[in-house]
């Protein structure tokens, strides 16, 4: 058995003895036969971001292959604003790579993430996982390289507090027990998680935490590692729906909303990103520097970046975290280490020092590049993400970067090398562009850039206009600042968001 398989968390990769990618329906079925599986879930994600389920039982063979042969019909109208009911039947078909055993079920259940199609088997163009393939494909084949994409997943959690060992208030980064109190907990997501297919780099404890009361909120963080931009999404919708299913086991209140009140650490969804060619990253040069692939494609993301806030920060409370001095950015611009900015060069494994045989002196010196991990960080995405719209919405970027004239002449622009909240620097910054400031301001950006989207047939024009739509109707220019002052009507506004995403 390959070592790699051996040690996946996910049921079916070891019993298969095969990678999850491989996995086919006669695959599926020996799995259910062997194991004794009982039932069957079907999701799917819906315009609302949130996974949705279908229930089957097995009766017999014959039903289960139907099942996974041919998916089932559902009302596309109750899952997508911009699908009319008078022609709303959609199939959804099952995409057997992401199968895994539900971790939560007591009757013994598979669950499947699926595909939309319309009524004539064409993939449903605007569906969460057709917008990211889409992108994909239309990347490849205009440029030649494939996409990888992971995700930061911060949250809150929120329970009773214990008079006990409390963490410095903000202070919680990295913190451990018995001072962070919900470290067990999110190990045992995070194996969950893993069972579930998903592929994660690490967990830890956040900066946020704080007491209001008897009630105590701590912020925790798991970080995936880069996989296929197909599969980066169904990663994190999977994950944060096994926290909240966990949370809410435990009688724990959970949330992903990015701010829960003011001057305390909002809650992100940074997203990392990589350009890989012939199997190699392609984000470093031969001499160990950022490349000029990777600056175009930051200059990319630079250019669409006031629109794609209407897929990544898409209620009003996002605009509560992007403020400045919070570690959330507001400036349009990019640089190394430096969590300020909009992009951010995070720390590389390039020099050519033996850190692991002076930290270790018994283990031979060694010169292995670990380059590979390079990636670029879009840091202005929240829990409100359309995750799938945010995620296409980043491929297009990209490629829109790679094929922009001036490109490296935007990135050398826009290089910031500094603090930008620092009224030290403000003559070197002031020049930059801003993100968007509210709902109504981000709709606006998505309106005058609606053509980078709706090329190639990757985002369809109706639902660009139902996303404008829906955020024009939060209707919060200005929002922040008429709540100063006003403490009890910002909560209100937290709390109507607080399942946001």
């Amino acid at each position: 058995m390959n070592e790699n398989i051996q040690l996946s968390p996910n049921q079916l990769v070891q019993f298969l003895d095969k990678p999850k990618s491989d996995f086919t329906k006669a695959d599926l079925i020996k799995f259910i036969e062997a194991k004794g599986i009982k039932m069957i879930n079907f999701r799917y994600v819906a315009g609302d971001g949130r996974l949705k389920l279908l229930n089957f039982v097995i009766n017999n063979k014959k039903y289960l292959d139907s099942i996974l042969s041919a998916g089932e019909r559902v009302d596309g109208s109750s899952l997508f604003n911009h699908i009319e009911a008078g022609s709303s039947d959609l199939y959804v078909i099952p995409r057997f790579r992401t199968a895994f055993v539900n971790p939560f079920s007591e009757i013994p259940t598979l669950d499947v993430l699926c595909s939309f199609y319309n009524k004539d088997g064409e993939p449903l163009t605007g569906a969460p996982e057709n917008l990211v393939k889409s992108a994909s494909r239309v990347l490849k084949e205009r440029t030649g390289y494939d996409f990888e994409v992971m995700g930061e997943l911060e949250y809150y959690v929120i329970s009773n507090s214990e008079a006990d060992y409390r963490a410095v208030d903000q202070k919680g980064y990295h913190e451990a027990a018995p001072f962070s109190k919900f470290g067990d907990f999110r190990s045992e997501a995070m194996y969950a998680i893993a069972q579930c297919g998903g592929d994660i780099k690490y967990g830890h404890s956040e900066v946020g935490n704080f007491t209001l009361g008897d009630t105590l909120y701590e912020q925790n963080e798991i970080e995936f590692l880069p996989v296929d931009v197909e599969d980066a999404a169904d990663q994190l919708v999977v994950a944060k729906w096994v926290l909240r299913t966990m949370a809410w086991q435990y009688g724990y209140n959970l949330t992903f909303a990015p701010k829960i009140t003011t001057g305390k650490a909002g809650s992100g969804l940074h997203i990392h990103t990589r350009l890989r060619k012939n199997g190699k990253n392609v984000m470093l040069d031969d001499n160990g520097k950022i490349s000029d692939v990777a600056k175009r494609a930051i200059a990319g993301y630079l250019d669409l970046a006031p629109s794609l806030t209407a897929f990544g920060n898409c209620n009003p409370t996002s605009y509560f975290r992007l403020v400045p001095h919070q570690e959330a950015p507001t400036k349009i611009c990019w640089g190394d280490r430096n969590r300020s900015v909009l992009v951010r060069v995070p720390l590389g494994w390039v020099s050519n020092k033996s850190m692991t045989s002076d930290a270790n002196p018994l283990e031979p010196a060694f010169s292995h590049s670990f380059s590979d991990k390079q990636t670029v960080e879009f840091r202005c995405p929240d829990g409100s993400a359309d995750i799938y719209a945010l995620i296409a919405g980043l491929t297009v970027a990209a490629r829109h970067g790679l094929e922009m004239p001036g490109a490296l002449e935007l990135a050398e622009k826009t290089y910031a090398n500094v603090n930008i909240f620092s009224d030290e620097f403000k003559d070197r910054i002031d020049f930059l562009k801003e993100l968007p400031s509210s709902c109504v301001a981000s709709a606006e950006q998505l309106r005058l850039q609606a053509e980078y989207y709706t090329k190639f047939n990757i985002f369809p024009q109706r639902m660009i206009d139902s996303t404008i739509a829906q955020l024009k109707a939060f209707n919060d220019d200005n929002l922040l600042n008429n709540l100063k002052g006003h403490d009890d009507k910002l909560l209100e506004i937290v709390n109507k968001y607080f399942y946001c995403g």
